[in-house]
């Protein structure tokens, strides 16, 4: 038996290395070293060339098995070539399934833009069906390749390019649909992210958390106050008054939904409509005060009549208890 079919046939899956004298084995001693090379048996050393060839694979190569067919094959095929191998005691190093900036450009950017433009786009009530797994996987090999700066900055521009349009459908919007139109934008906006978010999680966390010093969440939603909110707010808090004045004129979760998500974007906008910020958002305005509540209660009772006028009935009162009457 020759060296090669005595290596071959020793070589168990965790690389130990058994010889056939006297059985003794021994490990790789580092194991998660992939230009790790088995120990040679027996007498003096042998040609470079009659030594079986080690190749690895690497942590990623696992994760990229499904999209070799669209970035290229790896450098070593199933033959016995020597092309993609590593030859015993040889520094060279080789990368596999490397990733060029023009393989960015035109395989892998354009199959996560249209992921993108498809989460971005959908009613939050729909239900497209994509592979997160694959997005993730996208994601995933870019970073490792080094594409980490090219695949923020086309996300970024991608989503504020289409906040820009939403924007602008916006501005066309009549005034007593523009509420629910903005709690639409902002409820879609939001369900996007739910979902971009966790698939660029990769890229988030060796890339934004790790050289901005950012979070891709914060980052998105400073892009929708920017490009959408900061807009039209000087028109959606008058709205937001004058819809807050008459009951039920705006349904109260969309009133709730706004109100809140103008605070969560910019808590300094509460100061443009204190009063109605503090009906959705706790401790908005100062504690009140002892001498303060006789005039809340009576803008209680003036809530309840206009109710009342407005053809709201108060329900049933005749299993009211006696003290409890107005």
């Amino acid at each position: 038996m020759d060296e090669d079919e005595f290596l071959e046939m020793n070589d168990d899956h965790n690389h130990n290395y058994c010889e056939d004298r006297g059985g003794s084995c021994y490990s790789n001693p580092r194991p998660r070293d992939p230009l790790c090379f088995p120990p040679v048996g027996g007498g003096g050393a042998e040609p470079a060339e009659n030594v079986k060839k080690t190749s690895f694979v690497t942590e990623s190569s696992y994760l990229e098995s499904e999209s070799s067919s669209q970035s290229g094959q790896c450098d070593s095929g199933a033959s016995a070539s020597s092309a993609g191998r590593l030859i015993l005691n040889s520094p060279s190093k080789f990368l596999m399934n490397a990733m060029t900036a023009e393989d960015y450009r035109t395989t892998y950017w354009p199959k996560l833009e249209r992921a993108i433009e498809h989460l971005l786009t959908q009613s939050p009530m729909d239900h497209i069906s994509i592979s997160y797994e694959q997005i993730y996987s996208q994601v995933y090999k870019c970073v490792c390749q080094q594409h980490s700066e090219l695949l923020y900055n086309d996300l970024i521009q991608k989503i504020a390019s289409h906040l820009q349009q939403v924007s602008s459908e916006l501005q066309g919007s009549p005034p007593e649909s523009f509420i629910e139109k903005f709690n639409l934008v902002l409820t879609q906006y939001t369900a996007a992210l739910q979902c971009i978010v966790p698939v660029f999680i990769y890229m988030n966390k060796f890339y934004i958390e790790t050289k901005l010093n950012r979070d891709l969440r914060d980052d998105l939603m400073k892009l929708f106050s920017h490009h959408v909110a900061e807009k039209h707010v000087d028109t959606l808090i008058p709205l937001l008054k004058k819809a807050d004045a008459v009951p039920f004129q705006v349904r109260p979760s969309t009133m709730a939904s706004v109100v809140k998500g103008l605070y969560a974007l910019r808590p300094d906008w509460a100061a443009l409509a204190p009063a109605l910020f503090s009906r959705f958002i706790p401790q908005i305005q100062p504690p009140t005060l002892e001498s303060q509540l006789p005039h809340y209660a009576a803008l209680d009772r003036k809530l309840q009549t206009e109710l009342s006028l407005n053809g709201f009935c108060r329900g049933d009162q005749s299993r009211k208890r006696a003290s409890e009457e107005s």
